[in-house]
């Protein structure tokens, strides 16, 4: 029983953080302590291998070196949500999750090893889109299928879980009570949060489900499935295919998933039109349904590339939701949902877990030890053996 990481941070630590979503990876450079973190440097790397990647990331980093790293990881199976530090026991798990994740998972674990090669001494930290949503009641977790898989971790996991975090933290001290957190960008889904916590959210056992999304078609009617395999031959990989890269935004208009382009040609282009209208009412049909889940809402922020800086959309959005009170004016009056929009600081997050997990709370050092079963402790805490 070694101890493998051992991290001091009475002074500040350099802390790397990798964001790889569905379009490019995002990072951000962040020194951090007991007084928080802080954020030196960040970029986008896109079009690249993990190893060219790091090439780059090194470049904008001017020769600093971290002394830990933190990825995002969506999905971690059915025992890995709170934030754990990578080693063999880990990566075994994050395999077996990659069957929930198959958009993302590998593309992570490929990162990762990379990661491992790269910086070989340096503590490797897993943080969990889906951590947020861990506490879940059995009403939203649960999936209205056979009881029987329950067993396999076939449940809600939800999705965006660092985001909604970022925007809780961003809202305090005055966080409202019912929040609704639209978070739309190439992937996009609505949680529902009652307390800080959430209670609800629309992406499911994958995160290819929910709301209509760029390449990605969210709920459909699962005969439209077996319809398509019985009927039109498909298989397994050719229905992964049809629903996470050409449905949605990209499978409507058959010109781009990209709303940006879609604005562009929609004046003429009536398919991009519709796609546009599509997302717009899907977003709102689940807005209104964390309204039903959470009795109403005093306040909805839009995060991610779209919600963050697409005003037309948030416009439609809003107006399809008028009749609940829902107000884009900043001067609402009270008795009207607020709405706002706020950054996603995924990155943030990563850093402040990185943080939390390598120290103690007064900033000690905390003691990582590993056991023959891949469990790991921190700080007395023992995570599940795989």
């Amino acid at each position: 029983m070694a101890a493998v990481s051992a991290v001091e941070i009475t002074e500040r630590m350099n802390i790397l953080t990798l964001n790889e979503g569905s379009s490019s990876l995002k990072f951000g450079f962040y020194a951090g302590g007991p007084d928080g973190v802080e954020e030196r440097t960040s970029g986008d790397v896109e079009g690249a291998q993990p190893a060219d990647m790091f090439e780059r990331i090194d470049a904008a980093l001017d020769g600093a070196r971290p002394a830990a790293i933190g990825h995002r990881i969506v999905h971690g199976g059915a025992d890995l949500f709170d934030p754990v530090e990578i080693d063999a026991g880990v990566l075994a798990r994050l395999e077996r999750a990659t069957a929930f994740a198959p958009l993302h998972g590998p593309a992570a674990l490929s990162l990762i090893r990379a990661a491992q090669v790269r910086y070989p001494d340096v503590p490797q930290i897993a943080c969990f889109d889906t951590g947020f949503h861990k506490d879940l009641e059995e009403v939203a977790a649960v999936l209205p299928i056979a009881k029987e898989f329950r067993a396999d971790g076939v449940r809600r996991y939800g999705f965006h879980g660092l985001s909604c975090q970022s925007i809780v933290r961003q809202l305090e001290p005055d966080r409202p009570e019912r929040l609704i957190i639209a978070h739309l960008g190439s992937g996009a889904s609505i949680t529902a949060v009652r307390g800080g916590r959430s209670v609800d959210t629309t992406m499911g056992l994958t995160p290819s489900g929910g709301i209509v999304m760029a390449s990605r078609a969210g709920d459909l009617d699962p005969g439209l499935l077996l319809y398509l395999m019985r009927e039109r031959g498909l298989d397994a990989a050719g229905i992964e295919k049809l629903v996470d890269h050409r449905s949605g935004l990209l499978g409507i208009s058959g010109v781009s998933g990209d709303l940006r382009k879609l604005h562009a040609v929609a004046a003429t282009n009536a398919d991009a039109a519709l796609a546009i209208a599509m997302f717009c009412r899907s977003v709102a049909k689940q807005i209104a349904a964390m309204m039903a889940v959470l009795g109403g809402a005093d306040m909805i922020v839009f995060t991610g590339g779209i919600g963050e800086n697409d005003a037309v959309v948030r416009a439609a959005i809003c107006a399809d939701l008028g009749w609940a009170g829902v107000s884009i004016d900043p001067a609402a009056k009270d008795g009207r949902v607020v709405v706002r929009v706020l950054a996603s600081l995924e990155n943030a997050e990563i850093a402040r877990a990185v943080v939390a997990l390598t120290s103690s709370a007064s900033g000690s050092v905390a003691r990582v030890r590993h056991f023959g079963t891949g469990a790991t402790v921190f700080d007395g805490h023992r995570s599940s053996p795989p």
